[in-house]
């Protein structure tokens, strides 16, 4: 059995995954999100929306968004430009 996943937060950024919000146009003035990055062990980090209230009385059964926890939402677009750099296994 594997324990519980636990977020390290003085994990550094490694590398962006896929392109940037100003590269897809989902994106205007200085701001920078959304956004996909690869964290320095491995994790990944989701910039996005922050939608938790907006999902939470919808969530499909069998998932919950737990406290401390946060649904966001990207653009298709975004995930779909990190596709390449994302390994298969």
């Amino acid at each position: 059995m594997v324990g519980k996943w636990e977020a390290d937060p003085a994990v550094g950024f490694k590398r962006r995954l896929g392109k940037s919000a100003h590269e897809l146009g989902t994106t205007g003035g200085n701001a920078s999100c959304p956004d996909i990055w690869e964290l320095d062990n491995g994790d990944v980090a989701v910039i996005g929306t922050e939608l938790s209230a907006a999902y939470r009385d919808r969530l499909p059964k069998g998932v919950s968004v737990d406290p401390g926890e946060s649904l966001v939402v990207i653009p298709r677009s975004t995930i779909m430009a990190a596709k390449a750099d994302i390994p298969d296994a």
